[in-house]
């Protein structure tokens, strides 16, 4: 399999695949593709983990693009204005996600769902207590708002994230909640009462940017209904 990023703030991912290769895409993700590529939805893993990406937002079925004679490419996209990256899935280390930012991976990679174990974490980190597990040996294709920025913990340090703008870690980091400073801090900082913590060792991807907040700060601008007569 090979893959291209293209575009710069509305990007797609071009995928050329070998005879009898075959990727997993989010339903309703293609642009483009071979005329000859097939496509077909499963269940990826069967019906439980079908049922488990519903429950973190995903789709209950995944599309299945494959050619067995010949090979031929597919184009993906996101659902938002921002990037697509890849993140390369081993036996040792897995990696988590925050829902929906999901966008296709090769068959050898398991996708499941990982619990949050820590309750402030669920309720104020900013994506719920459920969250994607991916794990398996391959590439998938994640997709986030804004622009990403990677960066590689050490062990034992600590980054402190606005809530909503982390997209994944590798599963050795240790995802919590802290409180956004003190009290005054809290409540007139504009940065909410928490913060999101990451402890290495591990790579973490984060966004400059979430779709909440765009679509709420749009919300004053958005015309009123007129009251009924």
């Amino acid at each position: 399999m090979k893959h291209e990023i293209i575009g710069d703030n509305l990007q797609m991912a071009r995928i050329e695949l070998a005879a009898r290769e075959g990727i997993y895409a989010e339903a309703g993700s293609m642009v483009n593709m071979s005329g000859s590529m097939v496509m077909e939805s499963q269940l990826k893993g069967g019906i439980i983990s079908g049922l488990k990406r519903a429950v973190v937002g995903e789709s209950l079925f995944l599309t299945r693009f494959s050619n067995p004679e010949s090979g031929g490419f597919v184009s993906f996209a996101g659902t938002m204005p921002g990037k697509i990256f890849t993140v390369t899935v081993s036996p040792r280390s897995g990696f988590i996600a925050q829902k929906r930012s999901f966008l296709a991976c090769e068959e050898s990679v398991s996708l499941d769902v990982a619990i949050t174990t820590k309750i402030q974490a669920g309720l104020f980190g900013g994506e719920g207590f459920l969250l994607q597990k991916m794990t398996g040996a391959g590439t998938a294709f994640l997709h986030c708002c804004g622009d990403i920025i990677e960066m590689n913990l050490k062990p034992g340090e600590v980054i402190k994230v606005q809530t909503g703008l982390v997209v994944g870690f590798e599963e050795s980091v240790t995802y919590d909640i802290a409180l956004a400073g003190g009290i005054t801090t809290a409540l007139f900082g504009g940065e909410g009462l928490f913060v999101t913590t990451l402890t290495g060792p591990g790579k973490v991807v984060l966004q400059s940017m979430d779709i909440a907040k765009i679509a709420a700060s749009l919300v004053p601008f958005l015309p009123k209904p007129e009251p009924k007569k």
